[in-house]
């Protein structure tokens, strides 16, 4: 076992196969779920040890990541008396994950700096099937010490890991990840919802077009389960429509237009409204094949 300790913090549908990447890799790895039952099954799964808090597990770790939902649970795990922060000890590095607004971002940032802790902000993007498969993209924000410091625990996990700059700058790069996502998605969901009321082959013509100018990760993972109504996996509406509420967020502070970006936001919330919210965000497409 390396002697390299690491704490992951948030077990999820992401952070749980990212953990166990970590701990495949040789680092020796504590964890931490709100649902304790959750940590326990990891540590058993890989041999890992657990913790019944944030803090507990942060303690000895020379390196925390941390993967939650928001802003207000990212907060909640890392700061006060059984915050990551509190049992964080000087020198240490911390990772976090979460897809989250750039402003909390700076804010963990900063207490961490106040500590004489490093910060990165380092949303990744490629879904539950990339954490499982070891083949995420991260997007990463910190300072270049902290990134060289982190790159291998994050490469265990990772395709690509990539450094965009200061605090903040990672998840600046998520924002614009999931305002090209989404609107991918609905452009698709259009186009297949014309394929249909079309009387074509749904089917064929995601294969024919895949070959050309629209190919995209969305046509060929998306295009046939939309058609065929399988929406009961991948990325929930409710975390697409809290993404681009952040996307949103921010460019109303930084002046950045995004009308697209907003009406999709508004179909996301249809779809809650009727009860969609933990379905596929490609669920898109029922919008448009039901009206």
């Amino acid at each position: 076992m390396s002697t390299t300790k690491a704490a992951f913090i948030g077990l999820g549908n992401m952070g749980y196969p990212m953990a166990g990447h970590l701990a495949n890799a040789d680092f020796d790895v504590t964890v931490y779920n709100r649902t304790a039952a959750k940590a326990e099954a990891w540590a058993k799964e890989h041999g890992g040890q657990h913790a019944d808090t944030p803090a507990k597990a942060a303690m000895g770790a020379d390196i925390i990541m941390t993967c939650v939902g928001n802003d207000n649970d990212l907060r909640s795990i890392m700061l006060g008396d059984d915050g990551a922060l509190a049992g964080a000890g000087k020198g240490s590095l911390i990772i976090d994950h979460t897809t989250a607004s750039a402003i909390a971002a700076r804010e963990i940032g900063e207490a961490a700096a106040g500590k004489g802790v490093g910060f990165l902000d380092a949303p990744v993007s490629g879904g539950q099937e990339g954490a499982q498969n070891g083949a995420l993209t991260v997007m990463v924000g910190g300072s270049a010490e902290d990134f060289s410091r982190g790159e291998a625990a994050m490469q265990s996990f990772a395709k690509a890991v990539k450094h965009m700059g200061d605090v903040g700058s990672g998840q600046l790069t998520k924002m614009v990840n999931q305002i090209a996502c989404s609107c991918t998605i609905q452009a698709l969901a259009e186009g297949m919802n014309f394929a249909v009321k079309s009387g074509l082959d749904a089917h064929q013509v995601v294969d024919v077009i895949s070959k050309g100018a629209a190919q995209s990760w969305q046509l060929e993972n998306r295009g046939k389960t939309m058609v065929d109504g399988k929406f009961d996996f991948g990325f929930a509406c409710d975390w697409m429509r809290k993404d681009l509420d952040i996307c949103l967020d921010e460019a109303r502070a930084n002046g950045a237009q995004l009308p697209l970006t907003a009406l999709i936001e508004s179909f996301y919330a249809r779809i809650q409204n009727e009860g969609g919210g933990r379905l596929d965000n490609s669920t898109l497409f029922r919008l448009l094949n039901n009206a």
